[in-house]
């Protein structure tokens, strides 16, 4: 284990992001580093509101968007482990009306058809972006005519992608699913659970670790700590984007529990997930959420170089550095969230990272913030 020197990492970290409030580029962001158990980073910077300037709050919550999936992948490693399911297992095993998809592309902005699938959807495919479901043109098309009454839950959203067609065969291609796959995974553990997504998450990682803020549907209190999004142009510097708290993520509503983008949270309560997979699946506390086996599992590569080459491949929800010359240290996983959450684990070196931000303006897996960030982290090991 390389150590990380505490005062050289706190000086890169506080002048990047400093630099970043003054200018406008961020509004408000929360910080965490912790290595081998022992916190070395844990700052706040910047403004609950960028307009108004009101400082940013300890407790401040945020919309994790996309960073709600490896918590969605570890959910089925859980039930894996419960025996429940197995990643292996194909989607319509639980859901039978998608035993035989069909592919297809969009033309004249109409979906039209190619082919039937050969290839059946697993839970591995859903986890690693290799299902088509959801995806590319034709996946977006059919995300946006979905009826409202559909996006209520998990169970109507996979009703309604049923007959829709594939973006491509399953496990011969890698492409995001913003949203669509990893509801199904929701929604498999809601069947084979019997519990609602949200209720599984409670009693099966969030109670057990602690995390009183990370949530699907805002408390009263949690809507008055929520950070405002925040946007920016040279013209008018940073300022605060108008935005509902009564959905977390898009107009997704809340009831839907949606396992790609749902979930809001705390710098804190994230900080506490990502420890307990770095240490293989215990918390700091010696709960034990997953055994390590299921940890090197979703932090492995599941697709093949043929489909998604290294330097960054998908593990289950998450990305894995697979190559010595990335600026991050090999076998790093975890992912970003589309208003600018970041988060990773380096199981080698017993380092856990979270920046929190929400922002319309850099986000997602290519925010600048989170690139920097992974830079300043590995530029402060010990000499």
């Amino acid at each position: 284990m390389k150590k990380l020197n505490a005062e050289k990492l706190n000086a890169l970290v506080d002048a990047r992001v400093s630099a970043d409030i003054a200018c406008g580029k961020v509004g408000g962001a929360a910080l965490c580093v912790v290595q081998d158990g022992k916190v070395l980073l844990h700052k706040t910077y910047g403004y609950q509101n960028a307009t108004t300037k009101e400082p940013l709050k300890e407790d401040a919550m945020f919309r994790l968007a996309s960073m709600t999936k490896p918590i969605t992948a570890v959910a089925a490693l859980i039930a894996e482990e419960q025996g429940l399911l197995s990643i292996g297992d194909e989607l319509c095993k639980y859901i039978p009306v998608y035993a035989n998809m069909k592919i297809g592309h969009m033309e004249n902005g109409q979906p039209v058809y190619d082919k039937d699938a050969s290839t059946r959807i697993t839970i591995k495919h859903l986890l690693s972006h290799t299902s088509g479901i959801g995806t590319l043109e034709v996946g977006d098309h059919a995300w946006a005519t979905m009826p409202e009454e559909n996006a209520k839950t998990p169970a109507g959203v996979m009703d309604w992608f049923a007959d829709k067609y594939l973006a491509f065969e399953p496990y011969t291609a890698q492409w995001y699913s913003p949203v669509v796959a990893f509801v199904a995974v929701a929604r498999i553990i809601e069947i084979v659970s019997g519990m609602a997504y949200n209720e599984f998450l409670d009693k099966y990682l969030f109670m057990p670790l602690g995390m009183q803020d990370t949530t699907f549907d805002l408390s009263d209190d949690q809507k008055a700590r929520m950070i405002a999004m925040h946007n920016y142009t040279e013209e008018k510097g940073g300022f605060a984007v108008p935005k509902s708290v009564d959905t977390i993520f898009e107009n997704i509503p809340v009831t839907q529990c949606c396992g790609g983008a749902g979930l809001a949270s705390t710098l804190d309560d994230y900080v506490k997930f990502g420890e307990m997979l770095t240490h293989g699946g215990t918390s700091v506390d010696g709960v034990r959420i997953l055994s390590p086996e299921s940890v090197k599992k979703m932090g492995s590569v599941q697709v093949t170089d043929a489909i998604m080459p290294p330097p960054q491949q998908w593990g289950l929800g998450v990305r894995v550095i697979t190559a010595d010359n990335y600026q991050m240290p090999k076998d790093c996983f975890g992912w970003s969230g589309a208003y600018g959450t970041h988060y990773w684990s380096d199981p080698a070196n017993k380092i856990t990272a979270i920046y929190m931000k929400n922002s319309g303006y850099d986000g997602g897996s290519g925010a600048l913030t989170s690139f920097l960030y992974e830079q300043d982290v590995y530029a402060s090991f010990e000499e």
